[in-house]
């Protein structure tokens, strides 16, 4: 019965998630809020990001501009927070034959 209790323990407890240090012993990173990066970024509070507000906080202006230009599906100069949070479509290689 012991055994029994044990190993019932024991399955529970290894069951349960754990929650992992980054190798240098800190907390691990959350993931961002797109929400609350769209909000941020958007300066003139107009529910859109325009091309400079997108490119303002970090990336290379060649690689947010191209970011930008796959983003934008309705070419507007505008992203919409669906756009913004859009995940692209991955491409997929056609078998040769």
């Amino acid at each position: 019965m012991k055994a029994t209790s044990t190993l019932i323990a024991l399955a529970f407890a290894l069951s349960m998630p754990f929650a992992t240090a980054a190798p240098d012993g800190t907390a691990p990173k959350k993931k961002a809020d797109p929400a609350k990066i769209f909000k941020r970024k958007d300066k003139d509070h107009d529910s859109l990001l325009s091309k400079d507000e997108f490119e303002k906080g970090g990336r290379e202006a060649a690689k947010a501009d191209k970011i930008f230009g796959r983003k934008d599906k309705n070419n507007d100069g505008k992203l919409t927070f669906a756009e913004f949070t859009a995940v692209p479509k991955k491409k997929h290689k056609k078998a040769t034959e």
